[in-house]
């Protein structure tokens, strides 16, 4: 009995210099491991799981090689001297092969160390090529140079760019007053030319009207005959006769009508009686 409670002692013991040494290490997810010996680091890079260290001697740094995300801001100048002011949003991560050297050479502050500098570097060196119009106007061409320029100082180091955006350009107070001046001097001319548009096309609408018009006029006239003229004459005479209720007017002092005066012979005349 006494045998039994001395070993379940010694296991207990032994258990408990386990746990208080823990020579056991484990690397979470989205993470890389580097042991150091007494301060010096190994050229392994552990994977995420559990891994065994020599107590006291050995230590195991965590190295996050999931994405991850910086903002920042700053000024510089336009190749017009414009100051402007950006403001970028970045994600990146540690190559994961390189997780020794990002810990050895960058203190395992890729940041501080890397990321924020050569983000201003790259923006600085790439706004001073382009005007504050520009800026505008070619956004996307501007973000794509920042990029490349990023890549080639961060990948020097194992760092990876994922994603790039330019979050917004600010520009000085009387900048933005003259560019929305010629944006509104843009549109009052835009709205200019299209009602000169506008005016021409009614203009030469009303010429191909008029031009129609005469055109059919003349055409009438063309048609217009001494026969034609003498048929509408007997044609407005026959349908006078037809409305004519055979009493002559009892008012004198105009023209009988429809009576020829030059057919009537004397002869013909009623007699006296």
């Amino acid at each position: 009995m006494q045998n039994l409670i001395k070993r379940g002692a010694l296991g207990l013991g032994v258990i408990a210099g386990i746990l208080i040494i823990n020579p056991f290490a484990t690397v979470p997810a989205g993470y890389r491991g580097v042991i150091t010996t007494f301060g010096k680091p190994s050229e392994t890079v552990y994977g995420e799981g559990l891994h065994f260290i020599w107590p006291v001697a050995q230590r195991m740094h965590k190295v996050q090689v999931a994405i991850q995300k910086g903002e920042g801001e700053g000024d510089a100048a336009s190749r017009d001297l414009q100051t402007v002011h950006t403001r970028i949003a970045i994600n990146y991560h540690i190559r994961p092969d390189a997780a020794v050297s990002v810990f050895r050479d960058l203190g395992n502050e890729p940041g501080e160390r890397i990321i924020i500098p050569s983000v201003q570097e790259a923006v600085k060196a790439v706004t001073a090529r382009f005007t504050a119009e520009e800026l505008i106007t070619h956004r996307a061409q501007v973000r794509n140079e920042i990029v490349e320029a990023l890549r080639e100082r961060m990948a020097r180091h194992g760092l990876i760019v994922d994603e790039f955006s330019i979050v917004n350009f600010n520009f000085s107070k009387t900048f933005n007053e003259a560019i929305e001046a010629k944006t509104t001097a843009d549109q009052l001319k835009m709205k200019a030319e299209r009602d000169l548009q506008r005016i021409e096309v009614e203009a030469k609408q009303k010429v191909s009207r008029a031009r129609a018009e005469a055109e059919a006029l003349a055409l009438q006239r063309q048609q217009v005959t001494p026969e034609l003229l003498r048929l509408r004459e007997v044609e407005n005479q026959t349908r006078a006769i037809e409305k004519w209720d055979g009493r002559l007017p009892t008012t004198t002092g105009g023209a009988i009508p429809f009576l020829n005066v030059g057919n009537i012979r004397p002869d013909s005349a009623p007699s006296q009686r």
